[in-house]
């Protein structure tokens, strides 16, 4: 049979692309977001290896059900594409402690939520991927991006560690951070701002927002090149643990080594 995917998101931006380069490929495709109906409206019907399922990823009930149907319908799932979330884009002050912990919310403990329900099926067969889409901000973090990032700090931190837990048992994992991709991610749809007026912040914070009004469909990263290239490395035996993808996002992180190797040998030499 072929493999079987499940894929979280998958109703636009990434998630789309990805589940779209799985079919493409012959895989079986279990397709989730908050609107089942949302994905039949991204892919059609006519396409009977997808399967558009209804999955609020912060509840974790609707989570165990949506595994446990594919693993009873399909007999596994090889391959979990933890793929949703969206951004809280702005200064820190400005956001409410609740628009705080909905950031955590999705892109933690939701996805957390996901990877509870998937993880058993894996372990009983000895065998699995989890591709969990982090970002380049879960490497390094920005002004205007700090709790976005401080979500995807936890995923890394979260996913790298489990990772090591999950690999005697033949579940593999790869991590994927994405530099800036032409999606839909900043937009009203995936990303919001914060609401707490704050005077010593309203210039930076109006750079902040034009900046993100220029880059939203603009961004150098082409997220089909992103999906195929995802696609192509669940088929491996030896995936790699991470994949940095981008210019930018390679850039970026290079910087941050770096920076961090140089803060490293100044504190050794100042003991």
């Amino acid at each position: 049979m072929s493999q079987i995917w499940l894929v979280t998101g998958a109703s636009r931006g990434l998630g789309r692309e990805i589940a779209r380069a799985a079919l493409d490929a012959g895989k079986i495709v279990v397709a989730t977001a908050r609107s089942a109906d949302a994905v039949l409206d991204a892919f059609g019907s006519e396409n009977d290896r997808l399967h558009p399922r209804t999955l609020d990823i912060t509840d974790a009930e609707t989570a165990k059900s949506v595994a446990a149907e594919t693993v009873a319908r399909f007999g596994a799932i090889d391959v979990l594409v933890n793929n949703a979330g969206y951004a809280e884009l702005g200064f820190f002050e400005t956001f409410t402690d609740a628009a705080v912990r909905r950031q955590f919310e999705v892109n933690l403990f939701g996805t957390m939520n996901v990877a509870r329900a998937v993880v058993p099926h894996m372990r009983e067969r000895r065998s699995g991927l989890i591709v969990t889409i982090s970002s380049v901000s879960g490497l390094v973090s920005n002004g205007g991006g700090a709790v976005y990032s401080a979500s995807k700090f936890a995923v890394e931190g979260w996913m790298e560690g489990f990772a090591q837990e999950l690999a005697p048992l033949g579940v593999r994992s790869l991590l994927v951070e994405p530099g800036m991709l032409r999606t839909d991610f900043m937009d009203s749809k995936s990303a919001s701002f914060g609401s707490i007026e704050i005077p010593d912040y309203a210039e930076a914070i109006a750079q902040y927002r034009a900046f993100v009004d220029g880059a939203n469909g603009n961004q150098p990263g082409d997220p089909k090149e992103l999906a195929a290239c995802i696609v192509t490395l669940a088929s491996q035996d030896k995936a790699p643990a991470r994949l940095v993808f981008g210019n930018d996002a390679r850039q970026w992180a290079t910087a941050k080594m770096d920076h961090l190797r140089e803060e490293i040998a100044h504190s050794v030499d100042k003991i």
